[in-house]
């Protein structure tokens, strides 16, 4: 695909996810950064904000397999990757794979299912493959984990390990939406939600070859350096017990990479890097008790980081790379 054929394409995802999705264009680009990127999100707000919405507009645009696993207390890890059944008649063990064998992953609400259930998803988000009675069984290549959660403080949830948190690429927020945004929501559902009328308008191969795209984004070293120092600030900082570790380094450079891709640029600025920085790192974060007893979150220790590290001045491009 050419770069001109790319930008329309994204457009046209972004536009029909919108369709559904009022008023939150950042959210709806954070998700598509995760998609095209080859990462997984996690997206957690309150009840009835738009999270599951969200990731049912973005599994019609694509013309790909799609399942849905609704997360609950009983669901075994068996109901998520499958299970091994014995056949008499062969006298062999037959897997029958479970939802994950999918394109686009629907974990909904997935902290109300307990911890040993939710940890089922850790190698086959990392390793895009399910292993079971010691046989690996590959996921297809076009893999894409989006997970809603509600905040923990809702009954009925357990919260999510961090080896799970890790996984996520980012963390995305939809919150609520403003007074003129509601009323139109409600104009347009009237009669029938817009979801039902959704069409895929990219293809498996498509968002394929736009992934490959994003990979040839330019990173200048200066951009890598700035990007390395922010994770490192996480590490050091006095109200962080567990700073943020390399796989949130490579992620927040895809992501940057992606959202450059998705903007129309060759090349990530300080400006991409400092976007996604929050979504990235903010959920990768374990704070000390004196912080989160004094009420601090991790999404104000990212922006002090930020406001902290200082941004490189030296240009992004690869010309200016090359010189």
């Amino acid at each position: 695909m050419s770069l001109e054929a790319i930008q329309n394409r994204i457009k046209r995802l972004a536009a029909n996810v919108n369709k559904v999705i009022y008023g939150k264009e950042d959210p709806v680009r954070l998700a598509l950064v995760g998609l095209l990127a080859r990462g997984h999100i996690l997206i957690e707000d309150v009840p009835g904000v738009g999270k599951t919405m969200l990731a049912r507009a973005i599994a019609r645009s694509v013309s790909a397999t799609y399942k849905r696993i609704q997360f609950t207390p009983d669901l075994l890890p068996t109901d998520v990757t499958g299970v091994s059944i014995y056949n008499q008649k062969t006298g062999d063990f037959e897997f029958h794979p479970g939802p994950v064998f999918t394109n686009i992953l629907l974990a909904d609400e997935i902290n109300r299912a307990t911890p040993r259930t939710q940890s089922a998803l850790l190698e086959c988000m990392d390793e895009s493959q399910v292993t079971v009675d010691g046989k690996p069984h590959p996921l297809p290549p076009l893999y894409f984990v989006i997970a809603t959660q509600n905040p923990i403080e809702q009954q009925g949830t357990y919260p999510l390990p961090e080896a799970q948190l890790d996984r996520f690429m980012l963390r995305i927020r939809l919150g609520y939406t403003p007074a003129d945004v509601e009323m139109a929501i409600l104009e347009k559902q009237i009669a029938v939600h817009p979801i039902e009328s959704l069409e895929p308008v990219a293809t498996t191969d498509e968002i394929r070859a736009i992934q490959n795209a994003v990979r040839q984004v330019h990173v200048s070293e200066a951009i890598r350096d700035y990007i390395i120092r922010i994770v490192t600030r996480t590490r050091e900082h006095e109200d962080i017990l567990l700073g943020a570790s390399p796989r949130g380094s490579l992620a927040m450079m895809r992501g940057a990479q992606a959202l450059a891709l998705i903007e129309g640029q060759a090349f990530v600025s300080p400006h991409h890097a400092k976007r996604i920085a929050l979504g990235v790192l903010a959920h990768r974060l374990i704070l000390t008790p004196p912080a989160r007893l004094s009420g601090v979150t991790p999404e104000t220790l990212v922006e002090d980081i930020l406001n902290a590290v200082e941004v490189p001045t030296q240009e992004a491009s690869p010309k200016t790379s090359q010189k």
